[in-house]
């Protein structure tokens, strides 16, 4: 008789996750992605919304999607549930190609912006919708259902309608119902988007620890950069249905390969200069008075060259503001300052260069940080070559670069 798909990846129900049904004992990613593509046929061509996807996500890992609207990560996510299938490429869960294999039958579940509770039935009915189903008898099913409303902290609420919950517990009750089936992989559609800012970042923690304790891989999307690195432990960042960079969140904001990634992740100041002088893969740029200095430490990756155009990237928060002449071997430009914004925490200032650049700086507020500078007066900025971060620049650029630097 032949084997299905579908009977495969549920051949085994009792064998470990993360390990082979041989052996039971060589690991294996929770999920992999192998040259996944996704194109949509319209009235005015072929879309192209997910191109030659390689990803690799291991057990238990808080894995984000994280890009703009348009960027492919719900396609992605979609295709990896089974609700879009792929114009090609594999889709491995737990080493099984599940390409083909319709949702219901993929052993992850998804949560989705809009919830989706029943609004006529309690909380402890939306939880128990996908148990019942599958027909888990009625002592079992108590048992885990109170157990999931415990670990999302709604105990107490079970007879409540969703009409009578706040977002933040609504958003808890699909979890519960996302969860209390016993997933292999909890697939998040931007599961926050509706709530408030300071509900929204106390859910980011939420969702944080109900993943420890569950231990299960989550793949969230959102396109909120605060989201991805408060929650991941690591993350893709996607532009027009491509992955411009994988990484831990602190990889990824300090040291972001593309002009895109550093523009989208935080707020980083990018300077374009010419290369004046190359010792190892310590690149110095041409600057407008001999008592500047633009250095950066590593240009390897970027392949700088003399004479060569150079993009390069400093966070705001690096910087340095002083009205006397910098230390030696740190980079140091002029500037005048054009605008300060107090932020509570942290004061930003506006400063434009003498080359007509404007570069934002981040300056802590403490009890001596006030007035450190004011609007009109001419500064010193000043970081330290590490933190000068070569980046790559796209095809598309690199003509318009040439000219910049003529």
């Amino acid at each position: 008789m032949d084997v299905t798909k579908s009977e495969v990846v549920t051949a085994d129900p009792n064998r470990e996750p993360g390990t082979t049904g041989s052996t039971g004992s060589t690991p294996v990613p929770a999920i992999e992605l192998v040259g996944i593509s996704k194109r949509f046929h319209s009235r005015r061509g072929v879309v192209v919304a997910v191109e030659s996807v390689d990803l690799t996500i291991g057990e238990g890992e808080f894995f984000s999607l994280l890009g703009p609207s348009g960027c492919g990560k719900t396609t992605t996510l979609r295709m990896i549930g089974g609700f879009e299938e792929p114009s090609e490429g594999q889709i491995l869960l737990y080493g099984n190609d599940v390409v083909g294999v319709p949702p219901n039958r993929r052993d992850v579940n998804m949560v989705f912006q809009s919830y989706a509770l029943f609004p006529h039935m309690s909380v402890f009915e939306n939880v128990a919708f996908g148990l019942r189903r599958k027909g888990v008898d009625t002592t079992a099913t108590k048992q885990r259902v109170n157990a999931m409303l415990e670990l999302v902290q709604l105990e107490g609420k079970s007879d409540r309608r969703p009409r009578e919950l706040s977002g933040g517990q609504q958003q808890r009750v699909a979890l519960a119902r996302a969860l209390v089936n016993r997933p292999r992989a909890l697939l998040l559609d931007e599961p926050l988007a509706a709530l408030d800012l300071k509900l929204r970042q106390a859910m980011q923690i939420e969702l944080k620890r109900i993943q420890r304790e569950v231990g299960i891989t989550f793949i969230f999307v959102t396109h909120d950069q605060n989201e991805a690195l408060t929650m991941s432990d690591r993350l893709v960042v996607m532009n027009a249905g491509r992955i411009e960079q994988l990484g831990s969140p602190r990889e990824i904001y300090e040291r972001p390969r593309t002009r895109f990634v550093a523009g989208f992740i935080g707020t980083s100041n990018i300077i374009t200069g010419t290369v004046r002088e190359m010792t190892g893969t310590t690149a110095v740029l041409e600057t407008t008075s001999p008592d500047e200095s633009l250095v950066v430490a590593d240009a390897h990756d970027a392949a700088a060259e003399v004479g060569k155009p150079l993009q390069i990237t400093v966070r705001p928060e690096k910087i340095a503001i002083s009205s006397d002449t910098p230390a030696a071997g740190r980079c140091a430009i002029r500037g005048t300052v054009s605008e300060v914004v107090y932020l509570g925490t942290s004061t930003q200032y506006a400063v434009r260069t003498t080359d007509g650049t404007e570069l934002l700086v981040f300056l802590q507020n403490s009890s001596d940080s006030a007035d450190i500078a004011h609007r009109g007066e001419q500064i010193w900025l000043s970081w330290r070559p590490d933190h000068s971060l070569a980046i790559a620049v796209d095809a598309a650029d690199t003509d318009v670069l040439d000219q910049e630097a003529v």
